[in-house]
């Protein structure tokens, strides 16, 4: 483990706390073997920030740290000078010892100043499998993080976040810099979500095949995913404005996190009324493909009705059927069968319903309620006298 406090101009403290895991097992959604299939990250020791190195603030002004190979006794000792210089952490190093789930709490210390701490899960890279959890303790004048990997503060020390942490006012500002900070996956992988959502519907416009479903369920799963790792970040933000109320609302950095999580949440929203388009379009089709093979299946009935009819009287055990014995009995049937389902296919055809139920097959009835009617007097001749708007060529809508 390794602790640096960083204490920056506006006589606000960041403590880092880095504890290197052996396995993320269980802290995303997807499936645990996809997750414990991937090899253990090569233990290092940990790199110094390479910001609080130099003699700009803000100041590096502590350092401890054991190594992974270090004995019980000696991580034990060090978590005990930890407790020493932060007592009031005691009781969260040990909650967030096996915290692997969201968990945001507002609490007091004593005297009554606000406390802000709990565990945020984010996605610390394009991949849907790298959930990493950040431990947070946060009070007016002090940030707390423990991370188990240092990726996070690596991306912390480049611009524009070196910068803006320079310019925070208060420890729980600089923690919405960090929160900027994880959001900046959120929006690649929003936009990737995007272009796969773009693709779907392009192949749903042009070849609605039934695979299509699988294709529409997996991006319905994607934005599960990307709104359960946002919904933390949103309650983090109320529970901030819980605890430290107008101090906190007027700040640069909460205001920009707050129209940023407006503007992901327009995007999620947006996305998820996409997708239930999606499903609305496919159901429709469905079901139209299903009435569609229901109607032909009908069609073909009723076609073969005068055969079956004329079948089943002339299979009947009777000993005598009229023109069963005739020479031309068998001409005079198949001649009837013939006749009877050419009349009942025209008579179908006439209802419009041997072709497509969108399409009427009545030419001549669509004909007749399109055309113009044009009112006439007596003998055939037009009335004397001003003409009606009507009559005069006006079109009238409705």
């Amino acid at each position: 483990m390794m602790h640096r406090m960083l204490r920056f101009p506006s006589q606000w403290e960041w403590h880092v706390l880095h504890s290197p895991r052996e396995a993320t097992e269980g802290l995303s959604r997807r499936s645990k073997t996809a997750a414990g299939s991937r090899p253990s990250p090569k233990r290092e020791d940990p790199q110094p920030l390479s910001r609080a190195a130099h003699a700009d603030p803000p100041r590096l002004t502590m350092s401890r740290s054991v190594t992974p190979e270090s004995s019980d006794r000696e991580k034990a000792e060090f978590r005990l000078l930890v407790k020493q210089d932060l007592p009031d952490l005691g009781g969260w190093l040990e909650e967030t010892e096996n915290c692997r789930y969201n968990h945001i709490a507002v609490s007091e210390r004593n005297g009554g100043e606000p406390v802000l701490h709990g565990t945020l899960l984010f996605q610390a890279s394009d991949d849907a499998e790298d959930i990493a959890p950040l431990h947070f303790w946060i009070t007016a004048k002090q940030l707390v993080t423990l991370h188990h990997d240092m990726r996070l503060a690596i991306r912390l020390q480049m611009e524009p976040w070196k910068d803006k942490l320079d310019r925070c006012q208060s420890a729980p500002e600089a923690f919405f810099v960090i929160i900027a900070c994880l959001l900046e996956t959120f929006h690649s992988g929003l936009d990737g979500f995007e272009t796969r959502l773009g693709e779907l519907e392009r192949a749903m416009r042009a070849s609605n095949r039934t695979g299509l479903m699988n294709d529409i369920f997996e991006r319905r799963y994607d934005l599960l995913h990307w709104s359960h790792l946002f919904i933390p970040i949103r309650e983090i933000h109320s529970a901030a404005k819980e605890a430290f109320l107008a101090t906190l609302v007027e700040q640069e950095e909460f205001k920009r996190i707050e129209y940023k999580l407006e503007r992901i949440s327009a995007l999620l929203t947006h996305y998820a009324i996409e997708i239930d388009t999606l499903l609305a379009m496919d159901d429709a089709i469905s079901s139209f493909r299903g009435n569609e093979i229901m109607k032909t299946l009908t069609i073909f009935t009723a076609l073969f009705a005068p055969a079956t009819v004329v079948g089943a009287l002339f299979g009947m055990n009777f000993e005598r059927i009229p023109y069963a014995k005739e020479p031309l009995g068998f001409m005079v049937a198949s001649l009837v069968v013939l006749f009877s389902t050419i009349a009942i296919y025209w008579w179908l055809w006439l209802k419009g319903w041997t072709g497509d139920l969108l399409n009427d097959k009545r030419p001549y009835a669509i004909d007749q309620l399109t055309k113009p009617r044009k009112k006439r007097g007596r003998g055939g001749r037009r009335k004397p006298g001003p003409q009606p708007d009507d009559e005069k060529g006006n079109t009238h809508v409705g």
